[in-house]
């Protein structure tokens, strides 16, 4: 294994996975914390793999050994795809099922036993019922991104996959942000866990720098324009709020001339894998996308963020921004605020403990303007693409004064 590490290019772990792995080797059952893009899926992948292969022997039929839940297809891709990369040349079998894609191949890829298993809960459920596999032997559980599946409403379907599993198994819990309920999924999931936690629940990465506009809702596609003009050669992930809105903005991108493509709850799988796999590419320069991507994109080449429009979930902006500054790099995050969404930015900024600093405009009514507060440990217009805008209303556009 530590072979396959080198040769991917892997031979220093990140906080959370020299934190989470020596504790799960030993059998503990781990609450780990940390930003998106630090490793997190190595702090529990490697240690599965280890267990896996200690086995000495293959899986039973139907049977399956380590189960990781995801909230999302794209993430779960992610998953079995780093897994998979780190089993190459040994016995150990990753198994994929989310929904969108025919139940049949995963049924019959089932009945051959799985060492470890990467699951959607809903298709986990569907393939429970009808009796494709048991969870009987499985003694590792892994739920990651514990606190998206909290806002995707995940937490009945948990409750039921839980009542399959063995009482005696080690689970470990990985999330990036802490949210009330997260005590209670601990509480019933981990028995005496360990928490590791390398950085303050709801803290972005320390390379992106943060920057907000405020705008009108009618002038946000100008202004994203003229941005993305200022690195047309470079990755950009645009989140929009509805399916709708980002086909919409997908298109009057495509019409400005941008190589732009969209994924959302509307596409099937295969367009949102098809989508993915050319923005990472690099056959698409600007992926259009809802929350159902803010989790599970790993592209270390996105070097900007733009929050088209702000989530409705404070930590889904998080979630949002992760997709940049992976892997060590530098990134940009830029968010669109106009006058019916001062009360989003005000929960964002108050999950993240600090204030956005301000790229153009005037705060509106109800925030007040603190262009003080640091993104990050970066200054705004650092190395971000985009030019310095002065902090007035932006040329051409009307805005509202703040009372």
């Amino acid at each position: 294994m530590v072979a396959r590490l080198e040769q991917s290019g892997l031979t220093t772990p990140t906080p959370i996975q020299d934190g989470a792995i020596p504790l799960a080797l030993e059998g503990r059952d781990v609450m780990g914390l940390a930003q998106t893009g630090t490793g997190k899926t190595l702090a529990f992948g490697l240690p599965l793999i280890t267990a896996m292969q200690n086995f000495g022997c293959k899986p039973e039929r139907r049977t399956v050994r380590g189960l990781v839940l995801a909230p999302t297809r794209e993430l779960a891709n992610q998953i079995n795809a780093t897994l998979r990369d780190q089993v190459q040349g040994t016995p150990t079998k990753v198994g994929l099922v989310v929904g969108g894609v025919g139940l049949g191949p995963q049924i019959k890829r089932l009945e051959r036993g799985t060492d470890i298993l990467v699951a959607t809960p809903g298709r986990l459920i569907d393939l429970m019922e009808r009796e494709a596999m048991t969870l009987d032997a499985t003694e590792f559980l892994v739920l990651d991104e514990a606190d998206q599946m909290l806002d995707l409403g995940f937490i009945h379907a948990l409750r039921k996959i839980a009542s399959w599993l063995p009482e005696k198994r080690q689970t470990m819990l990985f999330s990036a942000t802490m949210p009330k309920q997260m005590a209670e999924i601990a509480a019933t999931y981990l028995n005496d866990p360990v928490k590791v936690q390398v950085s303050p629940p709801g803290k972005a990465a320390d390379k992106i720098t943060q920057a907000v506009h405020f705008i009108a809702k009618a002038e946000k596609t100008a202004l994203l324009i003229e941005l993305l003009n200022g690195h047309r050669d470079e990755a950009a992930i645009v989140f929009a709020r509805t399916k709708h809105g980002s086909e919409r903005l997908m298109k009057a991108l495509q019409k400005a001339g941008y190589s732009a493509d969209s994924v959302h709850g509307n596409k099937s799988q295969g367009q949102r894998e098809r989508a993915i796999r050319g923005f990472r590419a690099g056959e698409t320069k600007v992926l259009v996308a809802t929350d159902v991507a803010a989790r599970g994109l790993d592209i270390p080449e996105v070097r900007h963020v733009y929050n088209y429009e702000l989530p409705n979930v404070p930590e889904n902006y998080i979630h949002r921004i992760g997709r940049t500054a992976r892997a060590g790099m530098d990134g940009a995050a830029a968010a669109f605020c106009a006058p019916d969404e001062v009360g989003e930015l005000r929960a964002i900024q108050k999950v993240m403990k600090f204030t956005i600093p301000v790229a153009s405009g005037r705060p509106w009514e109800g925030l007040e303007e603190r262009p003080e507060g640091r993104g990050g440990n970066r200054k705004p217009g650092g190395g971000n693409g985009q030019r310095r805008r002065r902090s007035g209303p932006p040329r051409g556009r009307r805005q509202k004064k703040a009372a």
